[in-house]
């Protein structure tokens, strides 16, 4: 659920989705006057570049993980490499402005482009070229992944989508659960010695660009030192981590329940038994972790699944003769875009409810909504801004349940993002540091309380009680709480590596290491070196910096009780909706507009009156389940 930060483009930091690239003859030009140039006209050039050649550069990342194959992936490569190459050669030009008194926008607009890419490449082309060839293969694959097996005398292949089912099926077994999950990893095992020497060549390029390594160029991102923004992040975890440690603590009781002593490895989660390939979310395990059966039901899936039949029925009602099999295949896709477009339709129905416009034309015939059957994909969903003017998308492939539909609701949030910003300069169209990116949908989502999704017809009425507010605290939470460890581990992983203290041969002990120091999870087999497990995640392969999302969970539930009090809801934080109302929409928007254009204490304390990160918001939110939770634990070892 996030947003599509190419592999290697431009403007990782600076415009989501968005990246730019220029002609080859302009990535060596010198500056006009070599040195007469002011730093206020080299800022405008650069805009410039980045605003015409963007279509190009996205043009080719879309088709590289819209039609996977040879000859997309080396189109992506060569862009990629001349994007690059276009940014080494405005970085080095702008050193020469280097302790000269500039305005404010300049001198902003100067430090960004220096941190302009989450893949800083070498200075030798043949250095920066491999290092294009490398991170168009590692996302390749990582598309393209398939487990195969022999199973019943037949082969049977299998990709994420289909993996995922069957972590997510209540009625799976243990064996077929972990044979799922096993599967899966397979497909990262080649990805190691390419990962490697990735790790390598950014780290070059960024000790060439005066970082450390790649990690501290990715936390110099945050208008603060490095080792301060590192700080931060540690402070925000010790603020939500009782709430988490009590969360997990009920969560492995359910699971001791159901599985023995399978239920757990050493006192941690089984990896393969949280419903999810990297145990970022546990809602699939409702079966069995739903505090109170049926008290504030809330079957969104189900609704979702009768409107799909519904329409499949209506097409096959309207199909005159007698439907062929090809007939048929037809009709269960239509049926699918048309159950995808109506769920998209309903998320940009809140966003139009708070005064922001409706969604461009362009968007409801380029997106893509629903896998192809014919040709392979990355369906791991993302938002797209092509061109810096409106050509806006999303890319997922769609199914009718409520995961997918809060994640539209999710990439929604980024494209509105795109729409308001996109009247900035190129170097500021980005969120005010890159968690705030993916935290507007996601605030939307917090806003999906029962009367609301009753007031869109996706819900019957619903009877309040305390009841019924546990129920609904545990979805949530099995969504967000869950979440922000594996938000942390990531890129603590990755800037291990970068920084030497993770060496190669360490890779996969150190990842699981990690994931059992913050998640108390483990795998029930043994995970080796032959392994290369953190390649099973996208943003790995990807090379998607993560933290923004851990940043992202703790901003949006700010954010979100910011909207409640410009609405002037009163009440329990979780009740609150501000769906409709044009006040809070016009404070939303107002933020939105400010993009990357200033400091980003700055554009948080506009919204919520303080200019500091601050869990507290969360801890308010989860306030009755955290009590619940330390009823239910009475008596249990929790902790790991």
């Amino acid at each position: 659920m996030n947003v599509k930060l190419l592999a290697a483009a431009l403007l990782a930091a600076l415009a989501g989705a968005c990246a730019a690239t220029a002609p080859r003859d302009k990535t060596t030009q010198a500056a006009p006057g070599a040195g007469s140039e002011s730093a206020d006209a080299f800022v405008g050039r650069v805009n410039d570049a980045f605003r015409a050649t963007s279509p190009e550069m996205n043009a080719a990342q879309w088709l590289a993980v819209t039609y996977i194959n040879e000859d997309s992936q080396l189109l992506a490569a060569k862009s990629n490499e001349r994007s690059l190459t276009q940014l080494n050669a405005f970085v080095e030009e702008a050193r020469r402005y280097d302790g000269q008194a500039l305005s404010a926008d300049t001198a902003r607009s100067i430090a960004l482009l220096k941190l302009a890419t989450a893949m800083p490449a070498p200075k030798d082309p043949a250095k920066l070229a491999e290092l294009a060839r490398i991170a168009s293969k590692l996302e390749g694959a990582y598309g393209a992944g398939t487990y195969c097996r022999d199973h019943d005398g037949k082969r049977q292949c299998r990709q994420l989508g289909e993996l995922e089912d069957v972590l997510r099926d209540p009625k799976a077994s243990y064996e077929d659960q972990l044979d799922a999950w096993t599967g899966w990893h397979t497909i990262a095992q080649p990805m190691r010695a390419d990962y490697r020497r990735f790790a390598e060549l950014v780290n070059e390029g960024a000790r060439e660009m005066g970082f450390a390594d790649a990690g501290a160029m990715w936390r110099s991102g945050y208008d603060m030192d490095p080792d301060a923004f590192r700080a931060e992040t540690d402070r925000l975890w010790e603020q939500v981590k009782p709430l988490y440690s009590d969360l997990q603590c009920y969560v492995r009781g359910k699971l001791e329940k159901k599985y023995g002593a399978r239920g757990h490895v050493d006192g941690l989660l089984p990896a393969h038994l949280t419903g999810n390939m990297w145990q970022q979310d546990w809602g699939n395990l409702w079966p069995i972790l739903e505090p109170y059966k049926g008290a504030g039901s809330l079957d969104i899936t189900g609704a979702l699944e009768k409107q799909r039949a519904a329409e499949l029925r209506r097409l096959r009602a309207g199909f005159k003769g007698r439907a062929s099999a090809e007939d048929s295949v037809r009709l269960e896709r239509e049926a699918d875009l048309a159950i995808a477009r109506s769920m998209t339709e309903r998320a940009e129905d809140f966003y139009t409810s708070l005064g922001m416009p409706k969604l461009p034309e362009s968007f409801w015939t380029k997106a893509q909504l629903v896998k192809p059957r014919d040709r392979d994909v990355v369906c791991h969903a993302s938002a797209w801004d092509m061109n810096m003017t409106g050509d806006v998308r999303i890319k997922m492939c769609i199914k009718p349940n409520e995961e997918d539909l809060t994640t539209i609701y999710h990439e929604l949030g980024h494209v509105y993002y795109y729409l308001a910003y996109n009247d900035l300069p190129p170097l500021f169209q980005s969120g005010a540091n890159d968690g705030f990116h993916e935290a507007i949908g996601d605030t939307v989502v917090l806003a999906l309380t029962p009367d609301y999704l009753q007031s869109v017809g996706l819900v019957g009425k619903q009877r309040q009680s305390e009841q019924a507010v546990i129920n609904a605290q545990m979805r949530m939470a099995l969504a967000k709480v869950a979440f922000l460890p594996f938000g942390l581990m990531i890129d603590r992983w990755r800037w291990g590596v970068f920084d030497g203290s993770i060496a190669p041969d360490q890779y996969n002990s150190a990842w699981w290491d990690l994931k059992a120091r913050y998640q108390g999870v483990a795998p029930a087999t043994a995970r080796d070196e032959a392994f290369f497990d953190p390649g099973a995640k996208y943003h790995v392969p990807g090379n998607t910096p993560y933290t923004r999302y851990f940043l992202a969970h703790i901003l949006q539930f700010q954010f979100y009780r910011a909207l409640c009090d410009a609405a002037g809801y009163e009440g329990p934080l979780h009740a609150c909706s501000f769906y409709g109302n044009k006040e809070a929409g016009q404070k939303f928007w107002s933020m939105l507009k400010k993009g990357q254009s200033q400091p980003w204490p700055e554009t948080l304390k506009e919204l919520t009156g303080s200019g500091e990160l601050d869990a507290t918001a969360i801890l308010d939110y989860f306030a009755p389940l955290q009590a619940w939770l330390k009823q239910q634990n009475q008596g249990r070892q929790c902790g790991w």
